[in-house]
């Protein structure tokens, strides 16, 4: 018995060549679509952004098409295979997209219903779309019966002034249309989304680190031979290169290929300055990834246009700027913020990284009669007894607090860190114009953050108003630093 499966192999082994790690879509999505296999009415294709949906159903329609019209020249009957794609992002209204859908249906079937001087009525509803392709795809002749038209709306979850029945309007169209296929493009299905039981779904997920490395390990990716070093070397350190900038920078500006691919080609003339130079071999990859760490932390190199660069930077200047860079964040904050708005940085960060219950043994001079500067002070204490704790707790997140409790830290501990022998009863601190306006300074500049409230609205005032601090341990230490505040000594482990 002869199979009834006559999938071109030829034709979608050199598809599969182009696109590596899409084999199991490309079989899939060709099954689905091939006169001679298993067509179906509709088909969703989903996936997230960069996975190869349209360019693997483009390039594979366009393949079908081509060998259906090669095996059908020289006779009379028409392809065996044919399609048309229609763009959501190229169309501006629901009216555009059904105009711009019976043109390019017009165009792919060489309709002889459509002169030079003729051009596309209105169409303004599904019906109307529902009529024209009707006069063009209506097949009478035997031969003729077998054919097949796909038409690929891209992106379609995306259209502008979409009406809400579009999509279940358009997966009808098929019922109407015998010898159509209708596919959808788009990002994430709903369950309801076409209305129609057993609409089969193709999947594209998104790619992992090996398959990232295999994809970056071919042409077009593939940098050119270094100097002085074998095609294999560079491909060998272009391949563990590709997975260090994959861990280094895949959530932060390589969510997808293309942006990986981006990332690689500008890291990648910096990483090997090195090996072009003389000063390091191919082989050595360890050597090479410690002398160009400062280039995997520094955003301006992925996008030139933050800092403009003059002239070549070497290896080691590149790694002391770096690192200079670091250390002066915290010194600019600290010469820009007043007096106030830095106390009240330090005392969110103790109160984002220390328990509540901690609050009146360090901060109360009820509990603690004397000055903690220069001796470690209860926190030390309270430190030693808490030995079962694994990580820091400046290494952890920073948790929410109440506003007023952040207030309350900030008047224990303001005499003590200003170092003021003079600053008398009528002088303490108090919940004041002054300090209303440190803590609005800060939450504009984000280094306080609010979380609690309608999206993060309301009063900045508001005591039992929820924050959190904004910044990290080396930011906070510099700024307590600069007003002779040691923040480790008032930290619980």
């Amino acid at each position: 018995m002869a199979n009834i499966f006559e999938l071109p192999d030829d034709l979608l082994a050199a598809l599969i060549e182009s696109f590596p790690c899409r084999d199991a879509q490309i079989r899939a999505l060709a099954t689905l679509l091939y006169p001679r296999a298993a067509p179906c009415r509709n088909l969703i294709i989903h996936g997230t952004e960069a996975t190869g949906k349209s360019a693997v159903t483009a390039r594979l329609l366009e393949a079908l098409s081509s060998a259906s019209s090669s095996s059908s020249s020289g006779n009379d009957a028409p392809p065996l295979f044919n399609h048309a794609v229609v763009k959501s992002v190229e169309c501006v209204t629901a009216r555009h997209l059904y105009e711009r859908a019976v043109a390019l249906v017009g165009d792919a079937l060489r309709w002889e219903g459509r002169t030079a001087t003729t051009t596309i009525g209105r169409c303004e509803t599904v019906a109307a779309l529902t009529v024209e392709l009707t006069k063009m795809l209506k097949y009478d002749q035997p031969q003729e019966r077998d054919s097949r038209f796909v038409l690929v709306f891209d992106g379609i979850d995306r259209q502008r002034e979409a009406p809400p029945t579009l999509l279940p309007a358009l997966a009808r169209l098929s019922e109407i249309i015998p010898n159509l296929t209708t596919i959808f493009i788009l990002t994430a299905p709903s369950p309801s989304l076409l209305r129609v039981s057993s609409v089969p779904q193709l999947y594209f997920p998104p790619y992992t680190k090996s398959e990232y490395i295999t994809i970056l390990s071919r042409p077009p990716y593939l940098p050119p031979p270094l100097p002085n070093t074998t095609p294999q070397e560079t491909t060998d350190l272009w391949a563990r290169f590709a997975a260090a900038v994959h861990d280094a920078l895949a959530k932060p500006a390589s969510r997808s290929l293309p942006g990986l691919a981006r990332s690689c080609a500008a890291l990648w003339p910096r990483f090997t300055a090195p090996v072009a130079a003389g000063t390091h071999r191919a082989r050595e990859f360890t050597k090479l990834l410690v002398a160009a760490r400062a280039y995997f932390q520094d955003e301006a190199v992925l996008e030139p246009g933050i800092t403009l660069a003059k002239g070549p930077i070497s290896i080691s200047t590149a790694t002391k700027t770096g690192e200079k860079e670091a250390r002066s964040s915290s010194k600019d904050l600290a010469a820009l913020l007043p007096p106030t708005a830095r106390l009240l940085l330090i005392a969110a960060y103790l109160a984002s990284h220390n328990a509540p219950r901690h609050d009146q043994t360090i901060f109360s001079t009820w509990h603690s009669g004397r000055r903690r500067r220069g001796g470690g002070g209860i926190a030390h204490h309270i430190t030693k007894k808490a030995k079962h704790r694994k990580i820091a707790r400046k290494l952890l997140g920073p948790s929410a607090f109440v506003l007023e409790r952040m207030v309350a830290i900030y008047a224990a501990t303001r005499q003590e860190w200003l170092n003021d022998e003079n600053d008398g009863p009528e002088n303490q601190p108090t919940v004041d114009g002054d300090v209303g306006m440190a803590i609005a300074t800060l939450a504009s500049l984000r280094l306080l953050i609010r979380v609690g409230g309608a999206g993060g609205a309301g009063d900045t005032m508001d005591r039992g108003g929820k924050w959190r601090v904004g910044v990290g341990w080396e930011v906070v230490r510099g700024v307590g630093r600069s007003m002779g505040v040691e923040v480790e000594e008032w930290l619980v482990e």
